[in-house]
């Protein structure tokens, strides 16, 4: 039987993940959608929260609004990646809940598994070892989410579920120096240097550790994917299964900049997690799988930034 259309209320629809999955919406054809700006609605305010989720009455919710952001910003506000995290989600939560909402999608991140996980990290990984200190705070309220969500399938029976995604970039990105992660962050630093003819540019940590990109695009795909496709209590990776060296990562952005200048390292700087490779197979398995590749991704996203910045629209 084909899908029963939803009345979906993605939850930061003006975000990364957020407008990638409306997109998606959009493009499919069968659900429609709902959002609300943060002038509209404090996802913080309880209250407001509980009104809102009244007002709407939606049959899906996709929780895709946190406060987000990279290593500077999560050295610097431990408290507020922490304390929002956990109001957003759990107003959020409790308030489908309340209103009878049927299909939940969490998304979390790969940051809640232990630092120093075996790879590639497995569902089951999560609190089998410390996490990464750099960003704890964030890293701890996602894994409240996941909880909560599991809590609500035990108490209450409710079919909702958990996706962690990999690391995210993309169109609608976070592209500010100070509180963007390291790819939309390395984009613009190195267009700069391109532009200004620097003769280096200079980057955190040793280079050496490894990571997982996952585009938007893909990750909107497997939202909806999981949306009623998967109903288990243990959350699910979401991501491609590849992994690269962040110096590599360096040299592609680099080479798709223009920038010729020498590339500097500062080792005084944190590396973070050595490693965070998803593995995806239970997602696989379920027939989901990415399809856009690095070097696709990050020629169409930078086409996107350099558009945005000439149009004065970055965020």
């Amino acid at each position: 039987m084909p899908d029963k259309p939803l009345k979906i209320y993605v939850a930061g629809h003006k975000g990364l993940a957020g407008s990638a999955i409306v997109r998606q919406i959009e493009r499919i054809g069968l659900h429609t959608w709902f959002g609300a700006t943060r002038d509209q609605l404090d996802l913080c305010d309880r209250r407001a929260v509980y009104d809102f989720m009244d007002q709407h009455k939606p049959d899906g919710v996709i929780i895709a609004a946190a406060k987000v952001g990279g290593m500077y910003a999560n050295i610097d506000y431990p408290v507020e990646f922490l304390s929002e995290n956990i109001q957003i989600q759990t107003n959020l939560m409790d308030a489908a809940h309340k209103f009878d909402v049927g299909n939940l999608v969490f998304l979390g991140s790969s940051c809640i598994y232990p630092k120093f996980a075996q790879q590639p990290i497995t569902e089951d990984s999560l609190l089998t070892g410390e996490l990464e200190e750099t960003n704890a705070a964030y890293s701890i309220a996602k894994i409240a989410g996941v909880k909560l969500v599991q809590a609500y399938r035990k108490e209450y029976g409710r079919s909702w579920t958990s996706a962690m995604p990999s690391n995210l970039y993309g169109p609608e990105d976070n592209f500010d120096p100070h509180t963007s992660h390291v790819l939309p962050a390395w984009l613009r630093k190195f267009h700069a240097a391109s532009l200004s003819g620097a003769d280096s540019v200079t980057l955190w940590g040793s280079g050496k550790p490894r990571r997982e990109f996952l585009h938007v695009d893909d990750l909107a795909k497997a939202v909806l994917f999981l949306l009623r496709g998967y109903d288990n209590t243990t959350a699910i990776n979401v991501g491609t299964g590849v992994d690269l060296e962040i110096r590599e990562l360096a040299r592609m952005i680099s080479q798709l900049t223009g920038y010729q200048g020498q590339i500097k390292w500062d080792t005084a700087k944190p590396d973070g997690t050595p490693q965070k490779l998803l593995d995806v197979g239970r997602v696989n398995e379920l027939g989901w799988t990415s399809e856009i590749t690095l070097d696709q991704g990050l020629k169409s996203t930078y086409e996107w930034f350099v558009a945005a910045l000439a149009a004065g629209t970055l965020r």
